[in-house]
């Protein structure tokens, strides 16, 4: 009988996906296996394009050809052959922002236990007010056929009635608030919003509802009903704001003037008044963007029926463990385990077993949640305030819950928002995976995640066409030997973690002063943040960052520069800064069409300097030809995508180069015109390194590339799709504009940067900072990366943990003198990281 031999790896052979050079690598099963490598180098391309791709395409093969056509399917990969490979799981670095209407409990799926032991174990009242004890009697009439389903009868009273199930406590059904339809907010008008500057006239835009798409027309059916259009609106009669704000809604005969002294008339032209024009907007708009638009003009309060509950109040008399639903949802995750205690006490010796069985799916719910370190969420907190790492790790719980075997995880990023105490938990929850007989490859920067793993992949040595191979494979200790190994020299504490620092322009120390009195959990706040420096502002998931600086600070300033009123939280700003940048790293664009060239000014600049060309001009080709956006120069096969999708019903879509243009996107006509020899086409092909001694003498185009290039992208092609570029990069693309021009009154501010940064990557953003700083920026970055803490000049600590437990300034001052004598665990953490590093230390 011939021996059967157990797989032990995953053979990749000939692996080519974007900048993969025909890689052949072997990934153990049945293991911890980490990919590491600077930002675009083609880690995902390993992870995602190819692991992730072919396990999941291969197990949806053995599917029906009926169920696959309702499976959105990943196409085959670019490889030559993937061996042994088991069905695969993804987490993806971004996910999905929720609506408004899921919060923790329903992502979650815990919220759906919470309502089974409502219906199963509740203490209810009937309709005259009598409770009844919470009995096995209740639990069962539940599960009764017919017309008996669900009825009570009241011992007190006898009056028959229907007890509540489990989708009765459904707030995106059944049970939510009548008045707010289970939000949890009411919407309301804010008037003050409609008019603007009031020295404006309406045909200068004084009325920000008329802004709202397709009524920008507005001000002349108002000049055809007899307002003046031409005088500021604080000098229009009482009559003529009346028609403004409150005019009625009916068709009008309208002349229309163009710019070029054409007369178009109709007849009926419907008049929209500053407040139709938004309650309008709001029942037609479906874009995320446009509802954005019109959301600017209401502010969100708690419903005052259901307070913010999403429940229909009539719920909230039934009650276990002496609480009702909504305040067992306003628990923390870390609560609900007193809550089962307190229960199980008062529940009768009968319904011990059915309440051991409800109460253990909850905490196989949330176990793994705790494990992740989201103790401190409550199940009631809205899905869309949620961090993009505390929304992947409510992913990962989900996913750990199913306890399968045999199944390949593949994790990218999974370390974003994690505080360095979180990541001991997260590498327990990995072990416990490999330990249910799965394999795990995880892409991450971060180096006790590196470190921890039993084999790592490095992919290099640089990135975009620099990158694309297996430059080091080995266990992490092997790895600290190896000289190929970029991340070696930080798992064994060798590199240099210190970036030279910039001196501020201003030598007198000036300070942005900020107070909050009750906001979320920040009570009675007051920081100090120096300017024209660089401030890291850290803490655990939840201590209240982003309630300090996105929803505070930043807004303050807004306000101040404006002249407006600061917001409800802020009782005072003391600050010279005026403006304000926010960076993040959410992709640029939202589709293959833009591009580098495009997001920068080189794509307008090559087009202006092809039209500008004799051959263009005898062809009577203006600037229009030369954008693939346009029919003028767009191949007409593709339409300027460069690619065409075939639908092959069950079969997953088929990509295929245009065959027309050969990906080019342009036309044939277009690439005929030349400029120095190189078609649009050959340039946009370029990468930016090859591209800067081309436009030497082309300096608007050379002065941008030459900022790509201080900014560490020079390895990008000027007609990279910027939706595909990495978080990193696309947070220094967008600092691109910013960094020819003087800052002395700008405040950046960037939210977790060293998203998808390798070490290496982390230094070259530092280059930046001090970049922005060198021009008198002012920089606050929001982080849990300890090389970004270590050269910052100033620290906040918030802490000591998130939720309820955080909100308290734990530490403030210079890196240098706080980790001597650390106060909190992130000092604690930032000490060590300290020590480690400190043979490069600066003396």
């Amino acid at each position: 009988m011939a021996t059967i031999t157990i797989p032990t790896q995953i053979e990749v052979r000939g692996g080519q996906v974007h900048n993969l050079k025909n890689i052949d690598v072997d990934i153990p099963l049945n293991k911890f296996v980490a990919i590491s490598g600077l930002s675009g180098s083609g880690k995902s391309s390993l992870a995602m394009g190819i692991l992730y791709a072919e396990g999941s395409r291969r197990y949806l093969e053995a599917l029906s050809t009926y169920t696959r056509r309702r499976i959105s399917q990943n196409k085959r990969s670019q490889v030559q052959e993937v061996r042994h490979i088991p069905s695969a799981i993804a987490l993806r670095q971004r996910p999905t922002v929720p609506s408004e209407r899921s919060t923790v409990g329903s992502m979650s799926e815990t919220f759906n236990t919470v309502r089974l032991i409502f219906s199963r174990l509740g203490s209810v009242v009937c309709p005259n007010g009598h409770r009844l004890a919470p009995s096995l009697k209740i639990a069962q009439v539940m599960d009764l056929a017919g017309d008996k389903m669900g009825v009570l009868t009241c011992p007190t009273c006898g009056v028959s009635f229907m007890a509540k199930g489990a989708e009765d406590f459904a707030f995106n059904s059944g049970g939510a608030c009548p008045e707010c339809q289970g939000t949890g907010k009411i919407r309301t008008l804010d008037e003050s919003k409609l008019i603007g500057d009031d020295s404006l006239t309406l045909d200068q835009g004084v009325v920000a509802s008329w802004h709202l798409p397709g009524r920008n027309f507005m001000p002349t059916v108002a000049a055809t009903i007899g307002v003046r259009t031409d005088v500021p609106y604080r000098e229009l009669t009482a009559a003529e704001q009346q028609i403004v704000l409150h005019g009625e809604k009916k068709q009008y005969a309208v002349d229309f003037h163009t710019s070029t002294g054409r007369v178009f008339h109709t007849d009926k032209t419907l008049y929209e008044n500053a407040y139709d024009a938004v309650y309008d907007s709001l029942k037609t708009v479906k874009s995320e963007r446009a509802i954005a638009q019109v959301n600017q003009f209401f502010h969100f309060e708690t419903c005052p029926t259901c307070h913010g509950s999403r429940l229909n109040p009539e719920l909230l008399n039934q009650l276990v463990g002496g609480l009702n639903i909504a305040e067992v949802a306003d628990l923390t995750l870390g609560a609900l385990q007193q809550w089962e205690t307190t229960t199980k006490q008062e529940l009768p010796g009968n319904m011990t077993n059915l309440a051991a069985i409800l109460f253990k799916d909850l905490s196989d719910n949330v176990r793994p949640l705790l494990e992740l370190g989201l103790d401190y969420l409550t199940l009631s907190r809205s899905g869309n305030t949620l961090s993009t790492g505390e929304l992947q790790r409510i992913q990962l719980a989900k996913t750990l819950r199913t306890e399968t075997t045999g199944v390949l995880y593949v994790l990218d990023e999974p370390s974003i928002g994690l505080h360095p105490d979180n990541i001991q938990g997260l590498l327990q929850i990995f072990r416990q995976l490999i330990a249910q007989g799965n394999s795990l490859v995880v892409v991450d920067h971060e180096v006790d995640i590196v470190a921890a793993a039993d084999w790592v992949v490095e992919i290099g040595p640089g990135s975009g066409d620099a990158g694309g191979q297996i430059i080091a494979q080995g266990t992490p200790a092997a790895l600290t030997k190896d000289p190929q190994s970029l991340i070696g020299p930080f798992i064994a504490g060798k590199a240099n973690i210190f970036h030279a620092k910039v001196a501020p322009v201003v030598t007198q120390p000036q300070w942005t002063q900020l107070k909050i009195g009750d906001y979320f959990n920040l009570h009675d706040i007051n920081v100090a943040l120096p300017d024209h420096q660089i401030t890291a502002v850290t803490g655990f998931s939840g201590a209240g960052k982003t309630s300090l600086i996105l929803n505070s600070l930043l807004p303050a300033i807004k306000a101040r520069a404006a002249k407006q009123r600061l917001p409800q939280q802020v009782t005072d700003l003391t600050t010279d800064l005026r403006h304000v940048v926010s960076v993040d790293a959410t992709p640029i664009g939202k589709n293959t069409r833009s591009t580098l060239a495009t997001y920068t000014t080189i794509m307008d600049n090559l087009r202006r300097l092809f039209a500008s060309q004799p051959a263009a001009k005898a062809k009577h080709y203006g600037i229009a030809y030369f954008s693939y956006n346009n029919k003028q120069g767009a191949c007409p096969d593709c339409g300027g995508q460069g690619t065409i999708t075939l639908d092959i019903q069950y079969l997953p879509d088929m990509d295929e180069v245009c065959p027309t243009c050969q990906g080019a996107r342009f036309n044939q006509a277009v690439q005929q015109i030349k400029w120095q020899g190189y078609s649009i086409v050959d340039l946009l092909a370029l990468s930016v390194k090859e591209a800067l001694p081309i436009f030497a003498k082309v300096p608007k185009i050379h002065r941008q590339l030459v900022l790509l290039q201080e900014i560490g992208l020079d390895y990008l092609h000027l007609g990279e799709s910027t939706p595909s570029l990495s978080g990193g990069e696309a947070q220094r693309l967008k600092l691109v504009n910013h960094l020819n021009q003087k800052q002395p009154d700008t405040v950046f501010v960037f939210d977790e940067p060293s998203v998808g940064l390798h070490p290496l990557d982390v230094q070259v953003l530092l280059g930046v900072l001090n970049q922005l700083k060198a021009k008198g920026a002012t920089i606050v970055i929001i982080t849990h990366d300890l090389d970004l803490m270590a050269n910052a000049d100033y620290l906040i600590d918030l802490g000591p943990k998130g939720g309820e437990q955080g909100g308290q300034v734990m530490a403030a001052g210079r890196p240098a003198e706080l980790v001597q004598e650390p106060t909190s665990l992130t000092l604690q953490y930032l000490s060590q990281h300290w020590q480690k590093f400190n043979a490069h230390s600066p003396k």
